[in-house]
């Protein structure tokens, strides 16, 4: 096979469309985290609003690149918009300076073994030169796209550079060549495939794209933007994800959640008035642009309501409790939702309007979103309003009931409230078994507190060891907390064990000299013993210290 060699054309022989066609070849320039330069090669352009192809190898560490036109204009590469390293390919938006640039057109069609092609450098120079060669092989890559070995030879900085048909029109990128036989054959990979590189919703984990510290450009569908968007949301310092929103924006100007999204990040950083009158700007064009009203006006009275939570020293404008109840009841107007309900009654439950707040919470509790957070809301409320202990139960037992066994650390908060619950009803016994399913939701990984409460509820069920022993673990975590070391003298005290109560209560004093608890439970655990020289002692030291409930021992034991 004759090697093709580079042709300068004359005016009259070159192809029409060479001169233009060379006009979409740019040289590209990349920078590193320290501005260095990293690397220099080719790209070109397949729209004329700036998205162009080129090799990833080149962008591979790069901060930021920059492409340079024939005409020596530097443009600066604003997003990456999809890569793949295997096949060393990379797809990117330029910020063009104008309304358009000149662009290659992709082929529609893969050009068949031994048909003629082109490859058109970058120049600088108003030319028609270019190396022209033939199509060697062309295989299957992929499933639907092509990889092709060339008859030509890849002179020096011609890797990315556009191969095109006899018509001009693009077809693959060269690529380095691999094998030995590099005087007459390289290679080059399908360009559609190239354009075919693209961001999804979850492309943020990407290690290709990962590689590349230069922005990445939004999906192109808006429902694939917003999964991306919630992806980054948490992975995103919050400067760089508030960037994003903007592009979001940019690129879905009628889309509300971009504007919901942008109005909560500006929330969380915001400082002045300045700053939240862009959250309202930003919540009002919401609702301008919105389909459903109803769901904007539900995220507006969230909004409010979670600002108002925060406490802040001087809440911003119009923004109340009041404000954010009429926003979810216009929402309720257009669609009466039990999660608008549920969001209505824990505005008025900060409002204190706890009457109003439980006639929402029993109405969510008897539709479809009823479940244990919803119940839950109804028992603290009942709660609020000083109801009966068996009625507040009564709500955190259908609570409970709708966790999923077994129960995992999201049921933990629930089991803790019922416990209590049932020791206000007087079911210690009961409240043990929410103390140990607790225990066993969050897999052993308690505090010393934990230990203690659960003590209380074993010693009201006379569970008279089990208090002791969780006591003991509870001073194992925490050996400074002295009101563990009372309340184990407490329970040696009930069980007629009162030498070990004067024991653990010496250890307290030895903590702090002045705990005036520990002499009253000493002068206690003196009395069994039949000491009351030494527990009228221990009593006046404990009045000397100021407790204010060792008066009446004195008058009992010390007259």
């Amino acid at each position: 096979m004759a090697l093709y060699a580079l042709v300068q054309w004359s005016g009259a022989q070159a192809p029409k469309w060479v001169e233009k066609a060379k006009r979409a070849v740019f040289s590209i320039i990349t920078y590193d985290e320290n501005d260095k330069i990293l690397n220099t090669g080719n790209g070109f352009f397949v729209t004329e609003n700036g998205v162009a192809l080129s090799d990833y190898s080149l962008f591979k560490g790069a901060k930021r690149a920059v492409a340079v036109t024939y005409e020596g204009v530097q443009m600066p590469v604003e997003a990456i918009m999809g890569a793949d390293d295997m096949y060393d390919v990379i797809k990117f938006r330029v910020a063009i300076p104008g309304k358009k640039v000149d662009a290659l057109e992709l082929a529609t069609a893969a050009p068949q073994p031994g048909a003629e092609v082109y490859l058109l450098p970058y120049s600088t120079q108003k030319d028609r030169s270019c190396t022209i060669g033939k199509i060697k092989a062309a295989d299957k890559m992929d499933g639907k796209y092509t990889y092709y070995t060339l008859d030509m030879k890849l002179k020096d900085k011609m890797v990315s550079c556009p191969l095109t048909n006899v018509e001009g029109a693009v077809f693959g990128l060269a690529q380095k060549s691999s094998g030995q036989d590099t005087a007459t054959v390289c290679y080059a990979v399908d360009a559609n495939y190239a354009m075919a590189q693209s961001i999804s919703g979850l492309s943020y984990g990407d290690l290709a794209l990962k590689g590349v510290g230069i922005k990445k450009a939004l999906p192109d569908t808006e429902e694939q933007a917003l999964v991306f968007l919630y992806v980054v949301s948490s992975q995103l310092p919050a400067d760089k994800y508030m960037e994003v929103l903007n592009d979001f924006v940019a690129q879905y100007p009628n889309s509300a959640d971009g504007y919901l999204r942008r109005a909560s990040q500006q929330l969380a950083l915001s400082v002045d008035e300045e700053s939240m009158k862009k959250v309202e700007a930003d919540m009002d064009k919401a609702l301008d642009v919105a389909q459903k009203k109803d769901d904007v006006r539900f995220n507006r009275a969230k909004t409010i309501y979670s600002y108002l939570l925060s406490a802040p020293e001087e809440p911003y404008g119009g923004w109340t409790y009041d404000k954010a109840l009429e926003e979810i009841r216009a929402a309720i107007a257009i669609a009466d939702l039990p999660i608008y309900t549920q969001t209505e009654g824990d505005i008025l439950f900060a409002k204190q309007d706890y009457p109003a707040a439980l006639a929402c919470y029993e109405k969510v509790n008897q539709s479809s979103l009823a479940s244990a957070a919803t119940f839950y809301s109804a028992a603290k409320t009942r709660q609020m309003m000083q109801a009966s202990a068996e009625e507040v139960l009564v709500l955190m037992d259908s609570c409970v009931a709708r966790l999923q066994q077994p129960y995992a650390a999201d049921a933990a908060p629930y089991l803790l409230e019922r416990a209590q619950a049932r020791m206000d009803a007087g079911q210690a016994r009961a409240a043990v078994q929410d103390y140990d399913a607790y225990f066993n939701a969050v897999n052993g990984n308690v505090n010393s507190a934990f230990y203690y409460y659960r003590e209380q509820a074993a010693l009201a069920a006379r569970q008279y060891q089990r208090a002791l022993d969780d006591l003991a673990k509870a001073i194992e975590l925490d050996p400074n907390e002295l009101t563990y070391r009372a309340e184990l003298a407490v329970v040696n005290i009930r069980v007629g064990r009162s030498e070990q109560a004067l024991e653990v209560l010496k250890q307290a004093l030895a903590i702090d000299s002045n705990y005036a608890e520990a002499y009253r439970l000493m002068g206690l655990a003196q009395v069994q013993l039949k000491r009351n020289a030494d527990a009228c002692a221990s009593f006046a030291k404990a009045k000397e210290l100021g407790h204010p409930e060792v008066e009446a021992l004195l008058e009992k034991y010390c007259k």
